[in-house]
């Protein structure tokens, strides 16, 4: 959307598109004096299914040619990179999650004022790391037709990441490197790539409503950019960066969409995307869970029903208003910060962006639990797990 936003003022981009790279639309945008706004960084057609090279199709790719950009080109017209639900909202949690467990904890230290502050807090909570944890149960009476790819939100955008390589920030007290890991050579160095589709990689993680339960390991901009925002020390050799991925429980016939594609080999012919009206039940539960330290683990997020979500907004599911009340959001800080440049979610105001977001989101809770990835493991089949460290991702990932 291109046009202006008011008498006299700038025009504002929203790019929700497929296919059209992010990267150019938000340079042309500056290029004529447009704030921008998007929720993901987005690339060309082709590139997700006929880029050979498994590295080249990360999201750390793709972040890195924006963050390439932003140092080239500082301040200029805001360009708010990856701002809808995740990536964007869940680096808002990550904030008040840290402020809600110093108070907890009977710490003090106020909001930090810069990325330095933020990174040291996090590090002096004993934060190890986090999962972006969702689990998503909406669903309607009729049971999925064979052949049809369903979910709550973008099929075509969840089978692309689905079938991008898993990703993840990398922290540094991992005992342990994958053998189908590997690292970075250029750029933040804050997270690695797996050589397996991240939708058939399964992680341990817990929700508030199922407790622990197993999420699909897809990458996503933000489990790069929080892995880098809460970095101390030189970034190939950290004193402490955060293990950070994403952990996603998709619908329940998400689930079998996945399935069927994955099982196939081949994508479906039809697509559905469930809409507000034939939802009958569920919610979509989406936040953060900060574990390793003295609490052991904290989930702090939005927990919004269909039923809750239609009455804000008639026409959006409780995904869609978790993504679309985010982007709003991030279009008040833009026109409240209009000269910022090519900005990410972490590095905004989240005190001001959350104040313009929690109306949409449900009921905003914290909850604490015990649970870790070594709990309820199945003893008839041992597995190799390291008992030492219970939040090691050796652990996290399912075998």
């Amino acid at each position: 959307m291109l046009g202006g936003l008011f008498a006299g003022g700038p025009g504002f981009c929203v790019n929700v598109s497929v296919d059209v790279s992010s990267l150019d639309v938000m340079t042309f945008c500056r290029e004529i004096g447009v704030l921008y706004i998007d929720t993901v960084a987005e690339p060309w057609a082709g590139f997700y299914f006929e880029t050979p090279d498994n590295e080249a199709r990360t999201n750390y790719a793709l972040r890195q040619a924006v963050r390439d950009e932003a140092a080239r080109h500082p301040g200029g017209s805001t360009a708010v990179s990856c701002c809808g639900a995740n990536p964007g909202m869940v680096s808002w949690f990550v904030k008040e999650a840290l402020l809600r467990l110093a108070s907890d904890l009977g710490r003090d230290p106020g909001a930090p004022t810069t990325r330095e502050g933020w990174a040291r807090l996090m590090r002096d909570l004993g934060v190890k790391g986090l999962h972006i944890a969702e689990c998503d149960t909406q669903v309607r009476p009729r049971p999925r037709p064979r052949g049809t790819f369903v979910n709550t939100w973008s099929v075509e955008g969840f089978i692309a990441e689905g079938l991008q390589p898993a990703e993840l920030g990398w922290g540094s007290f991992e005992p342990w490197f994958p053998e189908n890991g590997h690292r970075h050579g250029q750029g933040c160095r804050s997270a690695i790539w797996l050589e397996r589709p991240g939708a058939i990689t399964r992680v341990h993680s817990w929700c508030p409503t199922p407790g622990p339960q197993f999420g699909f390991l897809v990458t996503h901009n933000e489990a790069i950019s929080i892995a880098d925002y809460y970095t101390v020390g030189d970034p190939a050799t950290p004193e402490f960066r955060p293990t950070c991925h994403y952990a996603y429980h998709p619908c329940d016939e998400a689930v079998l969409s996945l399935e069927e594609m994955f099982g196939s080999g081949r994508k479906q012919d039809r697509q559905d995307i469930l809409t507000a009206d034939e939802i009958t039940d569920g919610r979509d539960e989406l936040g953060v869970l900060l574990f390793g330290h003295e609490r052991n683990a904290l989930w702090y997020g939005s927990r919004l029903t269909n039923a809750e979500a239609r009455q804000l907004a008639p026409l959006q599911n409780a995904t869609g208003l978790q993504v679309s009340s985010a982007i709003i959001a991030g279009m008040v800080w833009a026109l409240e910060n209009p000269k910022a440049g090519i900005v990410e979610t972490d590095e905004m105001d989240h005190a001001r962006c959350l104040e313009i977001q929690r109306p949409y989101l449900g009921s905003v809770e914290a909850h604490y639990t015990d649970w870790t990835p070594l709990s309820d493991r199945w003893e008839l089949f041992p597995e190799d797990i390291d008992e030492s460290e219970p939040w090691a991702f050796r652990n996290v990932l399912a075998t």
